[in-house]
């Protein structure tokens, strides 16, 4: 299957992607993962991106697109992918359905993770760090720490990052509302949107989406 994954930031779509792919066998695709790869490879393509990233500018959609086909071309995508923050945009989306056109293969579905707004904001800004080992992660609703503000694993000091404050939440779902959230729109219009609650356990959320693919929405 060819599916492509939408849905605001804190739904759970880099989770859900990884479930996903296992439960099809399907490469995930993700855009920070293309860019890492690409550029930590040297190809043509990484070049161009760290060139604009360095200068921070965005990188164009062109680039982004050529990484992206190149993944979907690659062996293990034969039988299907699933992209993940790609596209974000209209004509994003509109050079991608260009291209599959051109490779001869069309997309199966488009799973859009429907989340409360308000939900967002609470799971992005409840997210508190530990600063000696990242990979340590609380909530301060969801999965508090046995001591507020420190790390259950290591005793680290517990920290919210700026880019989880509640302002900075709202700001990012701005530019969902208006630069992603239209493509799902786009895509309503070919009959590919398939919408999935993602409120409750990351399994629930995988069965459902599995459940809608299987039967064909």
């Amino acid at each position: 299957m060819r599916i492509v994954l939408v849905g605001p930031p804190g739904a759970g779509k880099g989770t859900q992607a990884a479930y996903l792919a296992k439960n099809l066998a399907i490469p995930h695709i993700s855009t920070g993962d293309l860019f890492r790869a690409n550029i930590s490879q040297g190809t043509d393509l990484g070049k161009k991106a760290k060139a604009f990233m360095d200068a921070g500018e965005l990188v164009p959609d062109e680039v982004t697109i050529g990484m992206a086909r190149d993944r979907m071309n690659q062996p293990d995508a034969a039988g299907g992918f699933l992209l993940d923050g790609f596209p974000r945009n209209v004509s994003q989306a509109e050079a991608l359905d260009e291209a599959l056109k051109e490779d001869g293969v069309t997309l199966d579905a488009v799973l859009d993770l429907e989340v409360p707004e308000e939900e967002v904001v609470k799971r992005i800004a409840g997210r508190r760090i530990c600063r000696k080992d990242s990979s340590h992660v609380f909530h301060v609703s969801y999965s508090p720490p046995k001591q507020q503000g420190v790390c259950d694993v290591c005793g680290g000091e517990l920290y919210q990052r700026d880019d989880d404050s509640e302002e900075t939440v709202r700001k990012r779902l701005e530019v969902y509302h208006t630069q992603t959230e239209p493509i799902i729109d786009y895509y309503k219009a070919q009959d590919l949107v398939v919408t999935i609650p993602a409120l409750g356990k990351v399994e629930e959320v995988t069965e459902r989406a599995m459940a809608a693919l299987q039967g064909g929405k």
